[in-house]
């Protein structure tokens, strides 16, 4: 099942200074935290803040080209969570046919808000997201053994999805 999902915030994790989005449903209140890369949360961060280029960046040069060739997004999926490794998928529409392609969760996001289109979770990547990233993984347990394995296990426990709207980018 697909959860209509906005955009709860982007906040950095302090360790490696990597950009983190969270995903919140709309209906649960379920929050997804994926990390991406700086060139995607900036992509992010500037059409939520309605940051204009001189430039077209490369998000909005994808949406120029897809115009121009009467194609539409009509939404992204997250659809899939193997070895921490997030999957999206993009719907697209023409006049003629739709079509689906795979990208990065981040690409995904980052074009339907050039877009306006709708986000949605799968339910099964939301559950990984609960365990760990990865199946099979006891509710709790801890993958990385390290002291800052720990610390990070601690720390993402005691997160709730109001924490995620406290930071930006």
């Amino acid at each position: 099942m697909l959860y209509r999902a906005d955009i709860a915030g982007l906040t950095l994790d302090p360790a490696s200074n990597t950009p983190i989005i969270i995903l919140k449903t709309q209906e649960g209140d379920q929050a997804v935290p994926i990390w991406i890369g700086l060139l995607e949360a900036t992509a992010i961060a500037s059409v939520l803040q309605n940051i204009q280029f001189e430039r077209p960046m490369t998000h909005d040069l994808f949406k120029n080209v897809l115009v121009s060739q009467n194609i539409e997004v009509v939404k992204v999926e997250v659809c899939d969570l193997k070895d921490n490794t997030f999957f999206a998928k993009i719907h697209f529409t023409t006049p003629e046919k739709t079509f689906i392609m795979d990208a990065r969760p981040s690409d995904a996001i980052a074009v339907a808000l050039r877009f306006k289109a709708p986000i949605y979770v799968d339910d099964q990547v939301i559950e990984k997201s609960k365990k760990g990233f990865t199946e099979g993984v006891t509710e709790g347990e801890i993958l990385d053994k390290s002291e800052e394995g720990k610390k990070w296990a601690e720390y993402l426990e005691k997160l709730s999805p109001e924490d995620f709207g406290k930071y930006k980018v």
